[in-house]
């Protein structure tokens, strides 16, 4: 909402040496967001003058200037002579004059210069120059606004050109603000000054005619149990003249507040919904046809609105019609068949109260915001319609020539009943945590208007009609708060308690994270949404679809499925990393996938209150209305590992890399993973491990099939590894400290077995560690043969052994033992023989 501040002024006290910075600065006190300063960004000498003559010179590239005569005051120099491309003034006239050492909006300084051979010393302003419009339509001629000032007069101060605006942020639940009338108050209440409240006028002043012109309300689909338009008041002026110009004071005030002059009766009607909120339609009357109806659109109804375009209506959307049909869409945008014009002679005024749900839906439906829709939609104070229309008319009898009807007018109304409120003693001091005293807190309520009786536990509060945000104790515990200052309320942290701190799981998952990003990797966080294609794809091993969870109101209509799997997410921030130039990734993410049963409902109508905290049987209902969420951890690698450099082949990703970084994530989580051959629908055959933690399976690693990469539109080989953290974690258990090293040396072996070839090498270093024992202290594979000397079938697997014992040097014949131990270990299960 912006501010001009003269226009503040007229309904309270400012103080006169008060800055904008100043005036923000009380209203950010009351609950406001300051935003920005508005003024013309002018600067004089700009001044009246009058045209003494002009000399018409057509010049050879067929355009025609005027060389004229322009007196300025003797302050300001006398006559100047300037020249001047615009045709539509005359000798005699009063115009703005912007001489040498001014500066316009843009900026644009004026200077005395050379042009069309002649000496320009100065420049005669239009109305676009100056920054009171955007049309060009020539010279501004001070006597079509009804203007005769001495020469030589300040044009800035004349034309209000000297005010500014404050612009501030009014939430939602404030619409009394985007008024001039609520802004007012505000400050009011900011600073003590006296308020002079605009809409306080007695009834019986308002002369409402109570008949002559038909007015109905035939809703019969209402929203929320409520009829579309609760109030529907109609006033008739007849006789304007709507070729009378704008005062240059609501010209600048329309202009500082944002919105644009469009003729003097559409700008009164625009006036006067910034100054009392209540947004006001003006009908050309010779253009309706019989009287007014107020009812909801036949569904497939058609509509022009003022913006030139038809609109398909809904059954729910509020239309204002006549015999003609359709011609406005109430409280949003009039209709085309109907609106004012330069030919209007007799205008309709309509002021009315429209149910906020029924403007904010047909706003949205039609993608057509305006500032009638930004009011209505956030409630517009029941009591002020009557006076909004006297006001418009009374301007345009003012302003347009025109002739107030008392004879002829309607008006549809309801009892107006605002419910009282009760605030039991005591609530707003533990609410707040400020020890507010009784009278402090009646002060505030009257304060903002409200209506306040003394109970036996408290009181009952009678909000005011403006302030139908008003509706429980908590809100006007708010109030309180607002109006006694938020500065106040203490800015006390609380004390966690002692001996507290990150949870085991948390620790672990701190230190996943940490060591994947010392290791080079880069933590790419990603929304949680994907296609049910993907989730399929790679959230299964075989591909097979899989239940997933579709979102009510997705953020993306394209990706609607909370994601089973991290590996989407990392795709996207690949594909958007390679197509910016970056080809080397070496991505990972840490992040709750979701995996709902099949067969099981999730969801629950249950919204527990906000006062206490909810039971164990309402966690237990919530926690059964969300589907199992672990926490993965994903890595991703395209690209090379080794750059192309002197000497030195790039050597890209591999899945060996895929598995170097699942054996990080389990060393830093404290556990030895199990590597074995499987199959994923994304993978590549013959390229993907499952891997396993004490025979649980906990992940995947592997390199995506070509199909899956070129469809993400990553080139090249995409090697990923998923992994679930959580189980990861709870295999691991608590964390210990580590034993001391042994001191004494070791003893390394080797070994090679004979198998069949489909048996996996992890279940052979298995077998070999069990039965190795504890002096086994690492055991790792380092070849896998097949060919020419072995069985047809067979493969040789050779393991390198260090053994090592605490309390002394082993012997060759100990270590030995130990291997044929494992070995005898391997036979029985595989029927593993020592290769020969």
């Amino acid at each position: 909402m912006r501010v001009p501040l003269s226009w503040l002024r007229e309904y309270v006290d400012v103080a006169a040496d008060a800055t904008p910075e100043d005036v923000l600065a009380s209203l950010v006190s009351v609950g406001f967001e300051e935003e920005d300063v508005h003024g013309f960004d002018l600067t004089g000498p700009i001044v009246v003058g009058r045209v003494v003559e002009f000399v018409e010179e057509p010049q050879s590239n067929g355009k025609t200037i005027r060389w004229c005569q322009v007196d300025v005051g003797d302050a300001h120099g006398g006559v100047r002579g300037i020249v001047c491309g615009a045709r539509n003034f005359f000798e005699g006239d009063k115009v703005v004059v912007t001489l040498p050492g001014a500066v316009l909006p843009g900026p644009f300084p004026i200077a005395a210069r050379k042009t069309y051979g002649h000496v320009s010393d100065g420049m005669i302003a239009s109305a676009k120059e100056l920054g009171l419009g955007d049309e060009h339509s020539g010279i501004l001629r001070l006597a079509e606004l009804g203007l005769d000032p001495e020469v030589g007069t300040d044009a800035i101060a004349l034309l209000g050109l000297d005010d500014v605006a404050v612009e501030i942020n009014v939430t939602p639940d404030r619409g009394y603000a985007l008024s001039l009338r609520g802004v007012a108050r505000e400050y009011a209440h900011a600073t003590g000054g006296a308020l002079r409240d605009p809409g306080l006028r007695d009834f019986d002043e308002l002369e409402q005619p109570t008949g002559g012109f038909p007015v109905a309300v035939a809703d019969e689909n209402p929203i929320r149990g409520n009829v579309g338009a609760s109030e529907f008041v109609v006033r008739i002026v007849r006789d304007v003249d709507p070729s009378r110009p704008t005062p240059p004071w609501m010209v600048a005030r329309l202009t500082l507040a944002g919105i644009r002059s469009l003729g003097v009766l559409i700008d009164i009607t625009n006036y006067v919904m910034l100054e009392l909120g209540n947004p006001i339609h003006g009908y050309d009357l010779d253009k309706l046809q019989g009287g007014i109806t107020v009812r909801r659109a036949a569904e497939g109804e058609k509509l022009t609105t003022l913006d030139g375009k038809e609109r398909t209506l809904s059954a729910e959307d509020l239309l204002i019609t006549d015999e003609s049909g359709p011609i406005g869409l109430a409280g949003v945008m009039g209709g085309g068949t109907t609106e004012m014009s330069d030919a209007t002679r007799n205008v309709l005024i309509e002021a009315a109260i429209f149910d906020t749900v029924s403007i904010a839906r047909t706003a949205r439906r039609h993608k057509l915001p305006s500032e009638a829709s930004k009011r209505f939609e956030r409630g517009v104070d029941p009591l002020i319609p009557f006076v909004a229309a006297r006001r418009v008319a009374d301007l345009m009898v003012q302003l347009a020539g025109g002739t107030l009807d008392t004879e002829t007018g309607g008006a549809l109304f309801a009892e107006v009943f605002v419910a009282s409120v009760p605030l039991p003693r005591g609530f707003v001091s533990g609410l707040i945590g400020v020890d507010y005293a009784e009278a402090e807190i009646t002060g505030a309520l009257e304060m903002i208007g409200c209506e306040v009786a003394a109970t036996d536990d408290g009181w009952d509060v009678i909000p005011p009609t403006w302030r139908p945000d008003l509706t429980d104790k908590w809100t006007l515990a708010e109030e309180v708060a607002r109006i006694t200052g938020y500065d106040r309320i203490p800015s006390v942290l609380p004390v966690p308690p002692s001996g507290r701190g990150f949870t085991p799981s948390q620790h672990g998952r701190r230190r996943v994270a940490n060591t994947l990003a010392a290791a080079g990797y880069v933590e790419t966080p990603s929304f949680g949404f994907t296609t049910e294609e993907q989730n399929d794809l790679h959230g299964s091993a075989s591909g097979a679809h899989l239940p997933s969870i579709r979102i009510a109101n997705p953020l993306d209509g394209q990706a609607p499925f909370l994601r089973r799997s991290l590996v989407p997410g990392l795709l996207q921030v690949a594909h958007r990393n390679v197509s910016r130039g970056f080809t080397d990734l070496s991505l990972f993410e840490t992040g709750s996938v979701f995996l709902p049963e099949s067969g099981v409902a999730y969801g629950t109508d249950v919204v527990p209150a906000a006062t206490a905290r909810p039971d164990a049987d309402t966690l237990a209902a919530l926690d059964a209305a969300i589907p199992p969420q672990p926490r993965h951890v994903a890595v991703l690698l395209t690209g090379n590992r080794v750059a192309k450099q002197p000497g030195q082949p790039a050597e890209p990703f591999d899945v060996g890399d895929a598995l170097d970084a699942a054996r990080t994530i389990a060393a830093a989580a404290g556990v030895e993973i199990e590597v074995a051959q499987g199959q994923r629908a994304a993978l590549h055959p013959g390229r993907t491990a499952v891997l396993s933690v004490r025979g649980t399976e906990i992940g995947y690693a592997g390199e995506l099939l070509p199909a899956v990469a070129e469809a993400a539109d990553l080139p090249g080989r995409v090697v990923v590894a998923e992994l679930d953290l959580d189980a990861l974690l709870e295999l691991a258990g608590e964390r210990v400290v580590a034993g001391s090293l042994s001191g004494y040396p070791a003893a390394t072996q080797d070994v090679s077995l004979v198998v069949d070839a489909g048996v996996p090498a992890a279940a052979v270093r298995a077998a070999l560690r069990e039965g190795a024992g504890e002096l086994l202290e690492s055991l790792r594979l380092v070849d896998d043969y097949r060919g020419p000397g072995l069985p047809e079938g067979s493969k040789s697997l050779t393991f390198a052994l260090r053994f090592r014992a605490d309390d002394r040097t082993l012997t060759a014949a100990e270590a030995t033992d130990a291997k044929l131990a494992g070995v005898a270990v391997a036979a029985e299960r595989f029927g593993a023989a020592l290769r020969e």
